[in-house]
C-alpha cells in the first residue's frame, strides 16, 4: 500500500471521532458547558462553543487534508488539554485509560503533522 493511501486512511481514522464529537457538542451546548463547568474551568459556555466548532472544523480539515498541519496541531493540543483537565483522576482506572488514550491520539496527530497529508488531499493537490 502506498504512503499516500496510508496517510489518507490515517486522516480518516483520526478525524472521524473529532467530527462526531464536535457535532454532538454543538447539539448540546448546555450539557457540554455543564461538564466543562463541573471541572472548574471558567467561561464554560464559550468553551463548549470553541470545543464543538474547533473539533468539527479541525476534524473536517484533517479529513479532507486542508491546512492539515494547523488542524492536527489544534487537535493534538485539544487532546492534551482535555486529558489534563478531564481525565487526570489517576485513582480511577478508567480515567487513567482515557488520559493515556488522549495522549496516544495526540501522538498520532503529531505524526500526521510531521508526515503531512499526502498527495490524496486538498493540500497535496494544491502543492502539485
Amino acid at each position: 500500500m502506498s504512503n499516500n493511501v496510508v496517510l489518507l486512511v490515517a486522516r480518516i481514522l483520526l478525524s472521524l471521532m473529532f467530527i462526531m464529537s464536535g457535532l454532538q457538542k454543538l447539539t448540546d451546548i448546555a450539557g457540554t458547558a455543564g461538564y466543562i463547568g463541573s471541572v472548574g474551568l471558567p467561561a464554560a459556555t464559550l468553551g463548549a462553543w470553541v470545543a464543538g466548532i474547533g473539533e468539527t472544523l479541525a476534524g473536517i480539515a484533517v479529513l479532507i487534508g486542508f491546512q492539515t498541519r494547523i488542524g492536527t496541531a489544534f487537535l493534538a493540543l485539544f487532546c492534551i488539554f482535555t486529558a489534563v483537565f478531564f481525565h487526570a483522576d489517576f485513582g480511577d482506572q478508567m480515567q487513567m485509560i482515557m488520559f493515556m488514550k488522549n495522549f496516544t491520539i495526540a501522538g498520532g496527530l503529531l505524526a500526521l503533522y510531521a508526515a503531512g497529508p499526502g498527495s490524496l488531499s486538498v493540500d497535496g493537490r494544491r502543492a502539485a
